[in-house]
């Protein structure tokens, strides 16, 4: 089994705070997540995680107007600038203060950061040769607290600055002749933000109680000359020939308005000079549009039940994103017409299950906050959320060919839930109340069974009639995993009381066997072959197990492999607090020859199961923000009270509602904004995809997907000296298909297979099928369920997939183990290549309906002219 597995997507979480940033084309967003960046692609919905983690939460980001240098700040005010377009960091950097805002300027030849009452204007990289990547212009000074937003005006020549003490500040970039640094006074709370119009006559700011400010450059005469009437205007000249000081130019306040929102407070805002929008996000969860300078109400909604964090305008003025970090919330709303463009939430709280679908395309999750999403693997998008469940979710299942999930919850229920009609057409529930901690499903998807964790039982229903079949009695601890036999004939069962139990749930005699452990069985899995099991026990250690003859075959001890971390409250070192240290979640490779393991830590383990050695060990998060990723604790943050990491430092909680903590005393979970509760890194569970290219991982950070990437390694099959490229192109050349065939597969470049894979005409498919050797069969399968995801021709696949089964079906059937992999793979390649020709379909079904009535109106006056003729003659 290959393990060169690489971080492919994050899945399960959308928006954790920061700002969002459109790209200039307007056609994607950036969505900070954790240590992480997600690019959501709003025209063709996907989305994609940037390979590169910070080390601390992202708080701000920057994309540069041309879309080529992307700039992260964590909460520490480390950066990276990063070549957007290559996805390579080039330089780390330190601002050693808390970064609030950062913005390029328009002509993108400066960014600008705030630098706690100061602010830093930087020159970009690339536009000049220079010996250090940052360079310093300038440090602006005139602000008495911390500055809070950064905007430039459109000629790139001044920029505004808002801060806490509630005045806004103009800078020039360079020294100008005739400006003098100005500062904008008279709101009274802090201003959150402070834009120039378009032709650089007007200066808009929004402060945080809720006050809209137009600022003119004029003289107190000329706006009075606007708003009073002819004899005002006569007083006014008076009055301004007694004061000579009141004639001088300068920024004044035009108009004063106020958005009314009772109860609530300003949270984020952001301005598009174009179009003269002002969009505001309240602590209500209201957002509002106005048009400037007329302070037209456009548009008003309620889109969340907390408080807007952030708020974003694409290049256009069509799309507004929101991001809601309580909830975990993105949001792209196109206000026009009214509709959502991208509706996406995480988990309220921990994920706790992960199941993927027969074809791997699929994923779903299940949480502590009661709900279970399906993910699309393709996409990394939520296109479905069932929240029938009032408790947590523990377990998850897929049946009827990825067409069903099963779903067992801590609400004492198992409900089935339908994927064609998205609805829930089953509910099971035992006799008496109980908490459901485990669950399976038999292969056929007839049978579905659930543990107990107060009463010690595994009940039994049939899907079909929803009635309780049968109620498994015998364990003496709560049930922690169930699993069925690939053959459908056993159902094996691990529990606290330290012994794991196989089941004949069909057969009479209800035989069963008992396999005793030294310690509480925390998870079980069965063998893709159904010949072995699989269990993990809380002293670290996994246990392997003959069906047939019920003996312990293999003993991994694991503890020493998933140790590690160091949460900050500790009081011994990390290699020393192994205890708790175990898997919690096992599942095999596709092809059984593996085994990967997840649990309490932030390491995630795959084992070889006939040596018993360590394959590989994947740290699933580098982020210092979480408890436990860190070997060594710094001893400078330890003081007499404890450690500063769980301090209460941050100065943003002024008002009430943010200073109020509802939680239970003592908890370490619940509403963790509000509680300074470091989240600890752990992986709940872990699975690995049916067409065994990828696995899964439920864990603090989210979902976190790794997946094989082939494209960059030369691995040679049976090389020879003489096969090169320029062989086997010549070769394809002489129309000696299979011969250059197998001298491609023998190369294995891609390119040069696909080269060679293409060029074989459709005719000759045929014959190439019938004689190719039986140690090629399972790499042109392979290419050939890999290929036809990105190939638009569907129809030559179709015949390679066809001739290919017909010509070698037996030997297929008889080695259907070693080949299982390869046909998950093509069943996913078949039915994405399915939805895609079906939604094709439906987007041009009257498209195609006009092109078959022309073709029968062509084909009918062709054939009544034929008669005509026929009938002269």
């Amino acid at each position: 089994m290959k393990s060169d597995f690489k971080f492919s997507n994050l899945c399960g979480t959308v928006y954790k705070q920061g700002n969002l940033v459109f790209t200039p084309d307007g056609n994607s967003i950036l969505s900070p997540v954790g240590n992480r960046v997600s690019v959501f692609d709003l025209v063709n919905n996907k989305s994609m995680t940037l390979p590169f983690e910070m080390r601390k939460n992202i708080i701000t980001i920057a994309l540069s107007p041309q879309a080529t240098i992307l700039i992260t700040v964590d909460e520490d005010g480390r950066a990276l600038l990063v070549n957007y377009p290559r996805q390579i960091v080039l330089h780390h950097f330190n601002f050693n203060e808390k970064v609030n805002d950062i913005k390029f300027s328009p002509d993108g030849k400066f960014f600008a950061v705030t630098h706690g009452k100061q602010v830093q204007v930087w020159r970009t990289p690339g536009f000049n040769r220079e010996f250090a990547p940052f360079v310093l212009h300038r440090t602006y000074t005139g602000h008495y607290d911390d500055i809070l937003h950064l905007s430039w005006s459109s000629d790139s020549k001044f920029f505004l600055t808002t801060s806490r003490d509630m005045t806004a500040h103009i800078y020039s970039l360079v020294p100008t002749e005739g400006f003098t640094h100005m500062t904008l006074s008279g709101h009274r709370d802090a201003v959150l933000g402070a834009w120039f119009s378009k032709d650089q006559k007007a200066i808009y700011t929004v402060s945080k109680d809720g006050a809209l400010f137009h600022w003119r450059y004029a003289t107190v005469a000329s706006i009075l000359n606007q708003e009073e009437s002819d004899e005002e205007m006569e007083e006014s000249k008076e009055v301004e020939e007694e004061t000579k000081p009141a004639d001088q130019v300068r920024w004044r306040i035009q108009e004063r308005h106020y958005f009314l929102q009772a109860g609530a407070k300003v949270k984020s805002c952001a301005f598009h000079q174009d179009s003269n929008l002002l969009v505001v996000g309240f602590s209500s969860g209201i957002f509002g549009i106005w048009e400037l300078p007329t302070f037209t109400n456009i548009h008003t909604l309620s889109i969340s039940q907390k408080k807007i964090d952030t708020v974003a305008i694409n290049a256009t003025g069509e799309w507004l994103a929101f991001g809601c970090a309580k909830l975990g919330q993105l949001l792209v709303w196109e206000w026009q017409s009214e509709s959502y463009v991208l509706k996406q939430q995480g988990h309220f709280y921990d994920m706790t299950s992960v199941a993927y679908s027969t074809d791997g395309q699929n994923i779903a999750t299940g949480g502590d906050d009661g709900k279970l999403k399906v993910w699309n693997t393709v996409s990394g998008f939520c296109y479905v959320t069932f929240s029938e469940h009032t408790s947590g979710v523990s377990a998850v299942e897929f049946a009827k060919q990825g067409q069903v999930v099963f779903s067992a919850s801590l609400d004492g229920t198992v409900r089935a839930f339908d994927l064609v009609r998205y609805r829930n057409f089953r509910t099971f529930t035992s006799p008496s109340p109980v908490q459901f901690t485990s669950l399976a499903v038999d292969p056929s998807g007839e049978v579905v069974c659930a543990g107990s964790m107060d009463s010690f039982e595994i009940f039994v229903w049939s899907v079909q009639s929803g009635k309780l079949l049968d109620v498994l009695e015998g364990h003496e601890g709560p049930v922690s995993s169930l699993a069925f036999s690939p053959t459908g004939l056993l159902l094996v069962s691990g529990s606290w009381d330290q012994t794991a139990r196989t089941w004949d749930v069909f057969g009479r005699k209800k035989v069963v066997e008992t396999f005793k452990h030294t310690s509480d069985v925390l998870a079980v899995a069965f063998r893709p072959d159904g010949k072995e099991i699989a269990a993990s026990t809380l002293d670290g250690q996994i246990s392997f197990w003959d069906v047939e003859d019920a003996k312990q075959t293999a003993l991994i001890e694991g503890r020493k492999d998933i140790s590690g971390g160091r949460k900050s409250t500790d009081r011994v070192t990390a290699e020393n607090s192994a205890s708790g240290k175990c898997f919690n979640s096992l599942c095999y490779t596709a092809d059984g020859t593996s085994i990967i393991g997840g649990g309490n830590s932030k390491y995630v383990c795959i084992y070889d199961i006939a040596t018993n050695i360590l394959v590989k060990k994947y740290q699933i998060s580098m982020n210092l923000s979480l408890d436990g990723t860190q070997e060594f604790l710094n001893s400078k943050k330890m003081t007499e009270y404890g450690s500063k990491d769980t301090m209460v430092d941050d100065d943003d909680q002024s008002d009430l509602e943010d200073r109020l903590d509802n939680t239970l005393p003592g908890t370490a979970s619940g509403d963790l904004s509000v509680r300074r509760t470091r989240p600890e890194a752990r992986t709940k569970c872990v699975r690995f995809s049916p067409t065994g290219r990828a696995w899964a991982a439920a864990s603090t950070e989210g979902l976190l997907i790794y997946s094989l990437d082939d494209t960059i390694i030369f691995d040679p099959f049976d090389l020879e000296i003489d096969i090169t490229p320029d062989s086997v192109l010549e070769t394809l050349e002489a129309k000696e298909y299979l011969r250059a065939l197998c001298m491609s597969f023998r190369l294995n470049e891609k390119n040069i297979i696909q080269q060679v894979f293409e060029g074989i005409p459709p005719k000759d498919v045929e014959l190439v099928a019938q004689d190719l050797p039986e140690k090629y069969l399972e790499r042109l399968l392979k290419f050939v369920g890999v290929h036809m995801e990105s190939s638009p021709h569907v129809e030559f696949h179709l015949i390679w997939v066809t001739r290919l089964l017909m010509a070698h079906g037996r030997y297929l059937r008889e080695n259907r183990g070693q080949y299982q992999t390869i046909f998950r793979t093509l069943q996913k390649a078949l039915g994405s290549v399915k939805e895609d020709l079906a939604s094709l379909c439906d987007a041009n079904q009257y498209l195609l309906k006009y092109i078959i009535t022309q073709c029968q109106k062509s084909s009918n006056s062709s054939m009544e002219g034929i008669q005509q003729n026929l009938l002269s003659a």
